[in-house]
């Protein structure tokens, strides 16, 4: 957890990620004039090295482009939450920056930490700092989950239903059984193979959850932890468990699944 200080926060550390360096030194400029305490630790030219350099450094904020070659701001953003910082760090507050007045507003209103277009102008980059250095004075754990949900909002907007995975080719024994996606009811993963449950067949593949998620539809299929993609269309109920946990139920289907606190945020209105 971040040190909150008088006048803003201690040591604030800040990664910029955006193909176009023009851009980037634009708003490492505008940032310059209205936050000159703020560290710049690295600068990243695309998602995936946004997603590298967070690992690597541990900043407080990240600053995304949303439209990136490789992992777009929005994917960047989903691998970024999903890290383990330890015990006594936050997942760093996210900031996306897009030149498409639409995906600024979606994400604004769902809860976002806040939104920057391009080019960023000072006066209402001072507004997004303001924010920022009030909540990085507090334990930030809790919005993660409405964070979780935004992405999963943002990214269904943008994925091609025409792209989807349609079929699954899963071991069976040994067999190799065709297994069509509406039928799959979830998939959870082990350290080395993802299980796939359908209410005839169960079967193994290779493919990670990570890249799974990549590829199925997102208006029906939900990751709901970081072993476990459900089928929305297979949810019976969401219940709590004695130890506070939300559980979810499916029709027709004796096993529960564990929805974790990063992606608990999917349920809140229900």
């Amino acid at each position: 957890m971040q040190l909150a200080v008088a006048g803003g926060i201690e040591k604030v550390r800040a990664i910029i990620a955006d193909d176009e360096r023009l851009l980037r030194d634009q708003l490492i400029g505008c940032l310059r004039e209205v936050w000159p305490e703020l560290e710049l630790v690295a600068q990243a030219r695309n998602g995936q090295e946004a997603v590298d350099l967070v690992a690597q450094f541990k900043p407080d904020v990240v600053f995304l482009d949303i439209r990136m070659p490789g992992l777009t701001g929005i994917e960047a953003a989903a691998q970024i939450i999903q890290m383990d910082f330890g015990a006594d760090r936050c997942p760093p507050e996210i900031v996306f920056v897009t030149a498409f007045d639409q995906y600024a507003v979606q994400a604004f209103e769902r809860g976002a930490v806040d939104y920057v277009l391009k080019p960023a102008q000072p006066e209402r980059l001072r507004l997004t700092v303001a924010r920022l250095q009030q909540r990085l004075g507090q334990d930030t754990q809790a919005i993660r989950p409405h964070l979780q949900a935004l992405l999963f909002q943002l990214r269904s907007q943008s994925t091609s239903n025409d792209k989807a995975l349609r079929w699954i080719q899963a071991g069976v024994g040994s067999t190799i059984q065709m297994v069509p996606i509406d039928e799959v009811l979830f998939f959870i993963s082990d350290e080395k193979y993802t299980r796939v449950q359908s209410a005839n067949i169960t079967g193994l593949i290779r493919t990670s959850i990570r890249e799974l998620a990549e590829t199925l539809d997102p208006q029906r299929f939900w990751q709901i932890h970081r072993s476990t993609v459900v089928n929305v269309g297979a949810i019976a109920s969401v219940d709590r468990d004695d130890r506070g946990r939300q559980m979810v139920r499916l029709r027709d289907w004796p096993e529960t699944l564990e929805v974790s606190r990063t992606f608990s945020g999917l349920f809140k209105a229900m």
